[in-house]
């Protein structure tokens, strides 16, 4: 973990306190389910569940002789207790404590990051209504193609945050499970009433089937639902980077008073936070990697994999929350710039209503092959007088395109000179605008 993209809230659920604590939780859910069997007396039970606890420091000290965790960990809460100590982890192996504990710490954990994605989608709600009629320029390949609004292009982003609330909803269902089937999984020292107590004082689904361990294809998709997040919000970030270059300028990261861009540049202002985030999504599906080979494990189980899940587990869930609220607060206080957008908007003389005027030729007469030809021969034309310095819209408010297409006699006559300026109209690429916001927000 690094303490510069941590969060507390979510950070405290992985620390070694949250850690340990968990697994003396699926402890005492143990003992209050062995108690319901019979196994346990009440008065037992009762003080191991009011007395039991855990040392750090001596957990530490034990291990560096077990060189084991859990049984140095088992030790220290047997120091707190009486006799009684003999009935705490009776039939379990390892896995049984660490893996549902963990589910515990995952369920948790995935809890906040939902939250964190609710709050960014009302972010951008909020956003994309104040600017549903902001008219900018729609790109592909990086090149201005037709008419959009900004509040469209962010609406596009709510809808993707959507599907992935789903799908961490139903990551929380697949990773919200525990075990107590012993150490083959075979419940052969317990019964499966037992597995379904503990799970069901912990708030847990029990694995219908397990080996030693949770199979690990449920860590698997917790991790790519996280890695699909990340993307998906770096998509965001990656927009926001190209709309605050110097050339486009058309929306920017918030610039406080007193901050400062570069070292040696006193002019810059630059979208740091925006690239900081599409550096933390490249870690968070970096640990996708390792989750999926964990799947692949010897038999009922080899710890291949518990090594790298102490800490892509906690990276991937606090990284993540870190990303998802920056973005959160990026898009709060993104400074829009409609004019500059309306300004790159005609900044190619008008040739963002070709298609409009392409749609136009058939209804006349004139084959699609014509038809293209028309319509492209008088767009190259405006290519050309843009490298040679002509203005996009001359005088009269008429752009370059326009002015060629009038002087198209082919064109003129096919469709009339009204029907040509006719198309010229931003509202028709913006007619269905709020439509598509009642299908994204409802009406």
């Amino acid at each position: 973990m690094v303490e510069r993209y941590a969060r507390e809230k979510m950070k405290i659920l992985w620390d070694q306190n949250a850690k340990f604590g968990a697994w003396l939780a699926v402890e005492k859910a143990a003992v209050k389910a062995w108690q319901k069997l019979g196994l346990i007396d009440g008065a037992s039970a009762e003080k191991i569940c009011a007395n039991a606890k855990f040392d750090i420091a001596r957990i530490d000290e034990i291990e560096k002789t077990t060189k084991h965790d859990v049984i140095a960990f088992l030790t220290s809460v047997s120091e707190s207790l009486g006799e009684e100590s003999r009935f705490v982890h009776y039939a379990m192996t390892s896995s049984d404590t660490i893996d549902t504990a963990q589910a515990l710490q995952m369920r948790d954990s995935l809890d906040i990051i939902i939250d964190d994605v609710a709050n960014l989608m009302s972010a951008i709600k909020t956003r994309a209504i104040e600017h549903r009629d902001t008219l900018m320029v729609g790109r592909s390949h990086g090149i201005h193609g037709e008419p959009i609004t900004f509040g469209l292009a962010l609406a596009i982003w709510h809808d993707e945050l959507r599907r992935h609330t789903e799908n961490l909803r139903q990551t929380r269902e697949v990773i919200a499970v525990g075990k107590m089937s012993g150490a083959m999984g075979n419940f052969a020292h317990a019964p499966l009433e037992f597995e379904e107590l503990v799970c069901a004082e912990l708030g847990l689904t029990p694995a219908p089937a397990s080996s030693q361990i949770i199979q690990r294809d449920r860590y698997a998709r917790l991790a790519c639902a996280l890695a699909l997040l990340a993307s998906g919000v770096e998509k965001f970030a990656v927009q926001i980077r190209h709309w605050q270059r110097t050339e486009v300028y058309e929306a920017e990261e918030f610039f406080s008073a007193g901050q400062k861009g570069s070292s040696a540049m006193p002019h810059k202002r630059n979208p740091i936070l925006s690239e900081n985030i599409c550096g933390l999504a490249r870690t968070i599906r970096a640990f996708a990697a390792p989750a999926m080979e964990n799947v692949a494990l010897w038999h009922e189980r080899d710890i291949s994999h518990s090594s790298n899940e102490r800490f892509w587990l906690a990276d991937a869930f606090i990284t993540t929350d870190f990303m998802l609220a920056r973005m959160a607060d990026v898009i709060q206080k993104l400074v829009v710039y409609p004019k500059n957008m309306l300004k790159n908007l005609n900044m190619t003389g008008g040739l963002v209503f070709s298609q409009r005027i392409l749609l136009e030729l058939p209804k006349a007469g004139l084959s699609r092959e014509v038809s293209y030809a028309v319509v492209q021969r008088n767009a190259m034309k405006v290519w050309e007088a843009l490298q040679e310095g002509k203005a996009a819209i001359n005088d009269r408010g008429e752009s370059l395109y326009l002015q060629f297409l009038l002087e198209d006699s082919e064109l003129v006559s096919a469709i009339g000179e009204e029907k040509i300026r006719e198309c010229f109209d931003y509202s028709y690429f913006t007619r269905n605008i709020q439509a598509i916001f009642e299908r994204v927000f409802g009406r």
